[in-house]
């Protein structure tokens, strides 16, 4: 019997780029299954990467809590609520455990799973599943994801992690451009803009290029200055969702801060340092790729010269 199962797992970036090995999972077990994701708008662009999704829902949470007044907002509303009394799915599996998850996952058909009480982010999202599951809050995001699937269609993870997602593949035909992700939502998550300088030029003397993308103007003007202090360092244009990840997909390497572009480039097999400064990248950090490496910790930084060598080691270049 064919199954429809939806996930839910609405953003951010890294937290969907964490999930890819829980879709992987469901697709080698269930072949012939349906899976539909819930996420937010922004990120559709991210969760097409992966072929095994038969249908991906849009939802607009942040933009719908700014906007409560607006027709728009009741709108869009109506026709998601309407979307699910429409389809009856076997399984529902929120990922999140939040309570924004939570709402989302409750509103659809099916049995509902999700993290119990001591497991999930926010405890009051256990409130809302039929059925819930005791997975470590201290194991890595993707473990978790991992399990919880399994846990919801009673198979057994394998060790090996697959993230699936297209664009996955070892013929990179911008072999020679390295890109440095040194952008990240939290400032305490920030390297040194010297140690950036730094390694470019230990690239540079290497004969590879610098891109150096941005998502705002602050970074944007990062970019510039760390540029100014390479010779040949590019910042393009701002990107599109589908233009980063090609760019991720295609160069030879990638040095990038505890950020979800720096996951996405892990995912599809390119070769990555992450640079980890106030988080644990025991939890967090790039995971199951064969040429991606993490370095440093909570206050405990690395030198541009440790994150040159991984690099290398990683095949970069």
């Amino acid at each position: 019997m064919t199954r429809k199962i939806l996930v839910v797992k609405t953003s951010s970036l890294g937290d969907i780029v964490h999930n890819f090995p829980a879709i992987s999972d469901i697709q080698k077990n269930y072949p012939e299954a349906f899976i539909d994701w819930v996420v937010e708008e922004a990120y559709v662009p991210l969760v097409r990467l992966h072929p095994g999704i038969r249908r991906i829902i849009p939802v607009a949470q942040r933009r719908w809590r700014g906007q409560l007044l607006s027709r728009k907002t009741w709108t869009e509303v109506g026709s998601l609520r309407q979307l699910f009394r429409d389809e009856q799915y076997d399984v529902v599996i929120d990922t999140q455990g939040l309570l924004k998850s939570a709402l989302l996952a409750v509103a659809a058909n099916g049995t509902r799973h999700g993290f119990d009480g001591k497991s999930a982010r926010e405890r009051i999202a256990a409130f809302f599943y039929d059925e819930k599951h005791r997975v470590a809050r201290d194991r890595h995001a993707v473990v978790r994801n991992r399990e919880l699937a399994s846990l919801a269609l009673g198979y057994r993870i394998g060790s090996d992690v697959e993230y699936g997602i297209a664009g996955s593949r070892d013929d990179r035909h911008n072999a020679g451009e390295i890109v440095l992700l040194h952008s990240t939502s939290r400032s305490d998550k920030c390297w040194a803009e010297e140690n950036w300088v730094e390694l470019g030029q230990q690239i540079e003397s290497s004969g590879g290029r610098i891109v150096l993308p941005w998502g705002n103007a602050a970074e944007r003007l990062r970019s510039q200055r760390i540029a100014k202090a390479l010779k040949q360092a590019e910042v393009p244009d701002s990107l599109s969702m589908d233009a980063v990840a090609g760019l991720l997909a295609s160069c030879g390497g990638v040095a990038g801060l505890d950020t979800g572009l720096t996951h996405l480039a892990a995912a599809f097999g390119t070769p990555v340092v992450a640079i980890y400064v106030a988080t644990d990248p025991g939890l967090t950090g790039v995971f199951g790729a064969k040429r991606a490496t993490n370095l440093g910790g909570v206050n405990q930084a690395p030198t541009a010269l440790q994150a040159y060598q991984a690099l290398i080691a990683n095949g970069a270049m």
